[in-house]
This record gives C-alpha cells, sequence and structure tokens, in this order.
C-alpha cells in the first residue's frame, strides 16, 4: 500500500489548516509596512515555491540596502498579475513559459530561448522581465506505479486510449488553459473521464493522487513528492508543456541597474536542484526565511 511521506503528511497539514486564514488578504494595506515610492513590494503566488523565491529575492535586496514589503501568498496568476499591473507589488516570481501562455495563449515558443524571446514581446506595457534562471519547475502529468503498470504508461500520449477511466487532479484554471486540458484533448486527444479541481500541485492533489480518488496528477519537477512516493513522470513527447524557467518580473518604475544586478545575481546562482532541496526543507517544517537564509548565504548573495 502506497504510503505519504513524512514532508508530504506535513505539507497537507499546511492546507488543511488554511481555512484559519481565510479572512487574510495579502494585498491589503498593512500599517506597518514600509511605505514610500522607493520601497520594492515583492509578491507571490499561493504555493509554497513561490514564496520561497519571493523571499529570497526580497531578502537578497534587502541585504544591499534595499526597502523591502512583502505580501506573499496572493492567489494564482489571474490575481497577482492585475495586482502587478495596478501597482499592488513591484516584483514577483514567475514561470517563463506558463506566463507566456497565460499572455499569449497561441504561442508555438517550447524551448528556453524561445521562450524567453517571446515573453519579452508579449509583457504587457510598464513591466520588465530580468535575466531567466537554468532553474525550472515544469508541467507534467504523474501516476502511480500501480497506475503506471495497469495501463502501461510512459508518455502523455499513452493517456489517449484509456482517457475514459482516468480522473485527473488540477488546479481549477488548468481546466481552461491551453497547457491543460484544451491541449490535451487538442495535442494528444486525450478526453478524461473527469477533472477535479484541486490546488496548484500541492498537498491535496498528492493526497487525492496517492490515495486512488484520481489517476493522473498535474505535479511539477522540483516536487520532492515525486522522488519520496516513486512516482511515474509520463513524458511529454508532444511538447505540450514548454519551459518554465524561473525569471524575475518587475514594475518598469521601480526597476534600476542595482536592483537588476541583484535579481539577475539570484538568478544566475539558482538550479532545479537547489529548488528540490528547498522545497524538501520546506515540507519538513522549516520555515521560508531559514531556508532562503541558508541559499543566499551558500551562494554570498547575503
Amino acid at each position: 500500500m502506497m504510503k505519504i511521506t513524512v514532508a508530504s503528511a506535513f505539507a497537507l497539514s499546511l492546507f488543511t489548516a488554511m481555512p484559519a486564514f481565510a479572512q487574510f488578504d495579502p494585498l491589503a494595506g498593512s500599517s506597518d509596512a514600509p511605505s514610500g515610492g522607493s520601497t520594492v513590494t515583492v509578491g507571490s503566488a499561493d504555493f509554497p515555491e513561490s514564496q520561497l523565491l519571493a523571499t529570497i529575492y526580497a531578502k537578497a535586496l534587502e541585504a544591499e540596502g534595499f526597502e523591502v514589503q512583502k505580501r506573499l501568498n496572493i492567489g494564482s496568476r489571474e490575481v497577482y498579475m492585475p495586482a502587478l499591473l495596478d501597482g499592488s507589488i513591484d516584483l514577483l516570481p514567475e514561470y517563463s513559459g506558463a506566463l507566456l501562455s497565460y499572455l499569449e495563449s497561441g504561442s508555438s515558443a517550447h524551448s528556453p530561448e524561445e521562450v524567453a524571446a517571446a515573453l519579452k514581446e508579449a509583457l504587457p506595457d510598464g513591466i520588465a522581465m530580468l535575466e531567466p534562471s537554468e532553474a525550472q519547475n515544469s508541467d507534467m502529468l504523474s501516476v502511480t506505479q500501480a497506475t503506471a503498470e495497469k495501463y502501461g504508461l510512459e508518455s502523455i500520449g499513452d493517456l489517449a486510449p484509456v482517457g475514459d477511466e482516468i480522473v485527473l487532479g488540477a488546479p481549477p484554471e488548468f481546466r481552461t488553459r491551453q497547457e491543460g486540458l484544451l491541449g490535451l484533448k487538442e495535442i494528444y486527444g486525450i478526453d478524461f473521464q473527469s477533472m477535479k479541481p484541486l490546488d496548484v500541485g500541492g498537498p491535496l492533489t498528492l493526497s487525492a493522487l496517492l490515495n486512488g480518488q484520481v489517476q493522473a496528477a498535474n505535479l511539477f519537477s522540483t516536487d520532492p513528492a515525486i522522488a519520496a512516493n516513486d512516482l511515474v513522470v509520463l513524458e511529454d513527447d508532444k511538447n505540450l508543456f514548454s519551459a518554465q524557467n524561473i525569471v524575475p518580473i518587475i514594475a518598469e518604475t521601480k526597476l534600476t541597474d542595482e536592483i537588476a544586478a541583484v535579481l539577475n545575481a539570484v538568478s544566475e546562482a539558482l538550479t532545479t536542484d537547489a529548488l528540490v532541496t528547498m522545497n524538501g526543507r520546506l515540507a519538513n517544517q522549516e520555515g521560508y526565511e531559514a531556508v532562503a537564509e541558508d541559499w543566499l548565504s551558500k551562494n554570498d548573495l547575503n
């Protein structure tokens, strides 16, 4: 019988504790927050890796004397991109391919270089991207060993003949994205039995996969739970999911050469393996601040 690891169980406990914070609005003003036009407000999406990356950005800037305010856990791209455009936040970590798909759904770019070039052109006026990191956190579809053996699954395409027996677990927005159900139907010809809306590759999705509530799940390449639970990652043999290099996105009104230098140094040092390690520490109850500080120290960035 498959079991959830200690790391996954901890992540699940974090998720179940979330209702206690349901009234919290990360975009609301704070009386003790820094004020003034020179403050850089760093935001993040509503999953741990994004919050970790935002914390790394914030601490790296603070180490160089910049005044920083954090507004983490904002929500999905459909929420935080408008916040970036209206000035509620100034800076956030992004994933190049996913942001490009959000801004330009018909893009055919897939390689890191193609995606970066297309994203630079697609960004709204007033928003700039800095140097992408080599680190990626790519979308993927994963199944358990038992499901892979039952249906002979090695690639995403192998799901097409058995899609009517497969419930897919994924975030709600996966239903309407090209790099989601639309592309899986158009490119791979997969008609799933249904899609169960869950969290963004998080503990609820993992639990549903391990407990058999879903037979396939949208997880991410830097998730330490994949190796810990011996999950099978299905090969994206038709390149539905594009490159997902981590890249700082910033309001041009806050961009200076000094800020660019700090954030580009972070991107240059960041690796996919480092993200897997740091995500594992988060899952083992270590805090964002401590994990970020250790990584910055190791790379002489604080």
